[in-house]
């Protein structure tokens, strides 16, 4: 059964950013919150978090957004980015609900969050978990 990043007990974040540079790190190769899936802004004049991840839509509006076809369904809900197809437009960026999807600021294509769970483990609080949901 598929995977996908779920967000379980945002009352505990404390905007240490453990979670973005490992997801940097993993699947970036760099320590760069500009090279990221997730981030980690506050949550207005509060002392609480957000944190903006792909929530694994069953039908992504950025898929249908895409005017060169550059992103496909994954199984269990979100999309996955063929960067040979992407021509850097910014449609799939704008199309997003939460503002999940930014273009890599070196690359211009976008960063999409693929819902590896490679940072599940270094989040301290247990904020992020990986949810079995159908395909």
């Amino acid at each position: 059964m598929p995977k996908k990043l779920t967000i379980r007990h945002l009352e505990r974040c404390v905007g240490c950013l453990c979670c973005v540079m490992a997801c940097a790190r993993e699947r970036f190769n760099t320590l760069s919150i500009d090279q990221s899936a997730i981030r980690v802004k506050a949550a207005g004049q509060t002392a609480y978090y957000a944190v903006v991840v792909c929530r694994g839509c069953k039908d992504p509006v950025c898929l249908r957004a895409c005017p060169t076809n550059a992103l496909r369904k994954r199984k269990g809900g979100g999309v996955i980015l063929d960067p040979s197809k992407c021509d850097a437009c910014g449609s799939c960026e704008k199309a997003c609900m939460i503002g999940a999807i930014r273009l890599d600021q070196k690359q211009g294509i976008p960063i999409v969050c693929i819902h590896c769970g490679k940072c599940v483990p270094f989040c301290p609080h247990g904020i992020l978990e990986m949810e079995e949901v159908e395909g």
